[in-house]
């Protein structure tokens, strides 16, 4: 990084927004095909997914021969920082409302829906315990058991954090081997983490009969849990990404903020998983 204070690096214009934006279009109409059973929904989803992977990957490496060209500043450090601390804040929002709506459903609508009477007289066998599906909802489901697969994966992704921690402290020391060792256990953490939710997922459907049309706890379950899969996903591609930028020698004790804005990701998604396990799962 260049230690000249005054230069700001200004880039070119960059096509990659377009790609993202792109990406998150078809993910999002895929979905939605998907869940109205439209044939082309699937791969629409998949597509766009790739696409996204297509759009981080490209424009980390702009970022990266840019960064590896001397070109960023001290001045352009500090963006990236306050840049990287108001996306984070974002999520934290976003996740925020998803709680909101579930501290609303639970203590707010299941409780005044079996106080009316006129619930009572339609559904009878409607009553204030959660997990509910809501008073319409007739078939029978169960949750998720919080001490299996959900507490596996909350060991899975403390042990992520703890590695990543690890890895930085090589860095920090200029430890290569430490560092490279620690990034790549923290990857295969989250790794396993993903296929964990992909076995629960597949319990949940085929053993518990709970599905995102299992009402208003299906729905508030699978968008809770199935975003956070998405930002493991995403914080697992970025991990990937600067264990190879390790291996190939990019970082130094006192110039490494794209290892500390993925740690700072990783941490986050740790953070929301155990507020996941405790209120969905646990309580």
């Amino acid at each position: 990084m260049s230690q000249t204070a005054s230069r700001y690096f200004v880039p070119e214009p960059s096509h990659w927004p377009i790609v993202g934006s792109l990406a998150l279009g078809l993910m999002a109409s895929g979905a939605v095909m998907a869940m109205n059973g439209v044939a082309a929904g699937k791969f629409t989803l998949i597509g766009g997914f790739c696409v996204l992977v297509y759009m981080l990957f490209g424009w980390f490496g702009t970022v990266i021969r840019e960064s590896e060209g001397g070109k960023y500043s001290k001045m352009v450090d500090s963006s990236f920082r306050w840049s990287m601390s108001w996306f984070i804040f974002s999520e934290v929002m976003f996740f925020a409302a998803f709680f909101g709506g579930l501290f609303y459903i639970r203590v707010l609508s299941v409780p005044d829906l079996a106080s009316f009477e006129n619930v009572k007289f339609l559904y009878p066998h409607f009553s204030d315990v959660w997990p509910s599906a809501g008073p319409a909802f007739k078939e029978k489901f169960t949750a998720m058991e919080a001490f299996g697969l959900p507490a596996i994966n909350t060991l899975l992704l403390l042990t992520s954090g703890a590695t990543l921690t690890w890895a930085h402290w090589g860095l920090v020391k200029d430890n290569r081997k430490q560092l490279i060792i620690g990034l790549f256990l923290t990857v295969a953490l989250g790794i396993a983490f993903l296929v964990c939710q992909a076995i629960e997922y597949h319990e949940a459907y085929s053993e518990h009969n709970l599905k995102m049309t299992t009402g208003v706890f299906g729905s508030t379950f699978f968008m809770l849990t199935g975003f956070h899969g998405f930002h493991v996903t995403l914080g697992a591609t970025m991990l990937i990404v600067i264990l190879f930028r390790s291996i190939f020698g990019h970082f130094k004790p006192d110039h490494h903020f794209a290892f500390e804005a993925v740690a700072w990701y990783w941490h986050f998604v740790d953070v929301v998983w155990l507020l996941l396990f405790i209120l969905v799962y646990w309580l």
